[in-house]
């Protein structure tokens, strides 16, 4: 759940304000809290049938093909997008914690040659061949998510506002009103790209043993509290531990905004590249099983590892290239948390629930999820204008591959 898009939420805090940041990403919160709820109970509804894809539950719902459309298209923009996003922070870290311990002793390395070192390391992970052979990596993300969570916010609490220092400025980031208006866009989309684990929830639930005594739900309910838990944690102390001590001078990345004490800075860039190293994975898997099933089912190409090594490693060129074409974090926060995360994460469970479910009309779960609904497709629409925006604007100063 707690991924590298809570470095971005201090700079998102900063094109909104105290007030709305607050607001926004606490009703995010409760909102995807509320949806994932709503998944878990979905997955097996149907007594004697498990949806252990996020597509077989939009078929059960819209029909075979409909569902399908509606679906996985959607999901593959999530995974895609995000595994781009995750090569541009790796590289970005990589390219933090070489200055820092190089502290201006060694020569200045482009950050398209750690965009490339840090896709080469994909290369060879990519040809896992499922979930499990991954679980070692993922589990180091996830302790690496929260122990950079921490340093963020102890290091922005600490170092980020020191007693003499001018004082930090609480305005909002532009000065002029198209600015602030694309701006509080792009942040909108930058908080939805932060909350991002409803995509991979049913497969997750599927792998947890079943019993009409003892339904997957409860302990996958369970688990979700405390992965809450820890985004509650995580989420709150960076956005506005960050925002506190850098106001609207904040950058997009917030460890790359700070510099001291340089020892703690650079481990916790590092913990960033373990980490993205796994969610990486984590999200390129379910797009490895799509393209295999497609090129031996559609195509007819034979399957075996000549096939796994080709596509896998064309994906993970792919998303290294456009990463190190448009290495903008904050920009692509804002568009793809929009444009890709709003429809999985806000409103396509509460379009099932609706369907399936079949709420009173104006009862108030049936006006909660009209509610959650409508947010999701407003997010939907205009976050992605506001991220299109910053990546137009950081591309007009920006030398490519530079």
């Amino acid at each position: 759940m707690v991924g590298a898009g809570v470095l971005g939420l201090p700079f998102a805090m900063s094109q909104l304000g105290w007030g709305p940041g607050v607001v926004v990403i606490v009703m995010s919160f409760v909102i995807t809290l509320y949806t994932l709820w709503q998944m878990v109970e979905m997955h097996e509804m149907v007594p004697g049938k498990r949806f252990d894809r996020y597509h077989e539950l939009g078929q059960h719902a819209f029909g075979d093909k409909l569902g399908l459309w509606i679906i996985v298209p959607q999901q593959l923009v999530v995974d895609v997008s995000t595994d781009i996003v995750y090569m541009v922070t790796g590289g970005q870290s990589l390219k933090k914690f070489h200055d820092l311990v190089c502290n201006g002793r060694c020569k200045d390395i482009r950050l398209t040659y750690f965009i490339m070192i840090f896709g080469a390391v994909h290369f060879l992970l990519s040809q896992m061949p499922n979930f499990n052979s991954i679980s070692g990596v993922s589990a180091a993300a996830a302790v690496m998510s929260i122990c950079y969570s921490m340093v963020a916010f102890f290091a922005s609490a600490v170092k980020g506002h020191p007693a003499g220092a001018a004082a930090v400025d609480y305005g909002l980031r532009a000065t002029s009103t198209a600015g602030q208006v694309f701006g509080a866009l792009n942040a909108l989309g930058a908080v939805s790209f932060a909350f991002a684990g409803h995509n991979v929830a049913l497969e997750i639930q599927a792998t947890i043993p079943s019993t009409p005594e003892q339904p997957s739900k409860k302990p996958m309910w369970r688990g979700v509290v405390v992965a809450y838990a820890m985004v509650a944690l995580c989420y709150f102390s960076v956005a506005f531990g960050g925002y506190y001590a850098f106001g609207n001078s904040a950058n997009p990345n917030v460890l790359i905004t700070l510099d001291k004490p340089r020892w703690l800075i650079a481990a916790a860039n590092l913990m960033v590249v373990i980490h993205v190293i796994g969610s990486y994975q984590v999200y390129a898997m379910p797009v490895f099983d799509m393209m295999e099933t497609v090129l031996v089912k559609k195509l007819k190409f034979t399957p075996g590892l000549p096939l796994r090594i080709t596509a896998r490693s064309a994906y993970v060129a792919l998303t290294m290239f456009i990463g190190m074409t448009f290495p903008f974090f904050d920009g692509l926060l804002g568009f793809f948390g929009g444009f890709a995360f709003a429809p999985t994460t806000y409103f396509l469970p509460c379009i099932i629930w609706l369907m399936l479910r079949k709420p009173a009309r104006y009862s108030a779960t049936w006006c909660i999820n009209w509610i959650c609904i409508v947010i999701g497709v407003l997010l939907m629409l205009l976050s992605p204008i506001g991220g299109l925006r910053q990546i137009i604007l950081d591309a007009k100063t920006f030398k490519f591959y530079s």
